[in-house]
């Protein structure tokens, strides 16, 4: 008969305790941000996937003009539905956002338009607090797009944003989106950062937003290499030696 000895308390403790250091410092994966990005005809210098609701964000921020200029795209949650992206100018979340909302028409034609989200159970359709010029939406291979250009304050250094999926659209009012977590942590930073883009015709200016969290992106594009790495390297080799060590002087 054979019998299984129990694992003593103590390297049981260690064993949990180098395998929660390993974890704390696997790579993490920055924010995908596009050098170039041509979608809908329009070039962007900035493109990330979101983290909620397959959505998609293409942008440049023009500082000539204090301006960005968006291509969202996301698959609604029914294909009769609508998306929308939105600035909040007070807060983060939905409420007190200022939307672009991208939807079928009866005739199947795309629209898009914009509302004050006043609060969660009250949309108005109407003019934003942001002048919004070139607004427009396309819809293909199940997902809808949202085009447009919004102006921003002069002073304004980052900018918080909302995006949103919804399954139905009656009698041309968009209704309301569900409530899960994915729907409710939709929002986000994207501060804004100038920097100096030469084109052809001599050069304008333009921004290169990074999108919050993380703030102090790792440099390193190859997330298998750099100074994390090498260190969670190093942990993992210290955890193996405790563990053969202490091992070691416990059974025996």
């Amino acid at each position: 008969m054979v019998f299984l000895h129990p694992k003593p308390p103590l390297l049981r403790l260690l064993l949990l305790t180098c395998a929660s250091l390993l974890h704390l410092t696997s790579p993490t994966h920055s924010l995908n941000t596009c050098t170039s990005q041509n979608i809908g005809n329009n070039l962007y210098t900035n493109c990330t996937d979101l983290p909620t609701l397959n959505a998609s964000l293409y942008f440049n921020h023009i500082a000539k003009t204090s301006s960005i200029s968006i291509a969202f795209v996301a698959p609604p949650s029914k294909p009769d539905g609508w998306i929308a992206w939105a600035i909040n100018p007070t807060q983060t979340g939905m409420a007190g956002s200022q939307a672009l909302i991208a939807f079928k028409n009866s005739n199947g034609t795309m629209n898009v338009k914009t509302y004050n989200i006043s609060s969660y159970s009250s949309i108005v359709e109407g003019k934003i607090a942001f002048e919004v010029s070139e607004a427009r939406a396309e819809y293909s291979a199940g997902s809808m797009k949202i085009y447009a250009t919004v102006k921003l304050p002069e002073t304004m250094t980052e900018v918080n944003h909302v995006w949103q999926v919804g399954g139905a659209v009656v009698d041309g009012v968009p209704v309301k989106h569900e409530f899960q977590p994915e729907n409710l942590s939709a929002k986000g930073k994207l501060r804004l950062r100038v920097a100096e883009v030469s084109g052809g015709d001599g050069g304008s200016p333009a921004g290169a937003p990074s999108i919050s969290p993380n703030p102090n992106p790792n440099p390193n594009p190859n997330p298998s290499s750099g100074s994390g790495t090498v260190s969670g390297y190093k942990k993992s080799v210290m955890c193996v030696f405790l563990v053969v060590i202490v091992g070691g002087l416990m059974l025996n």
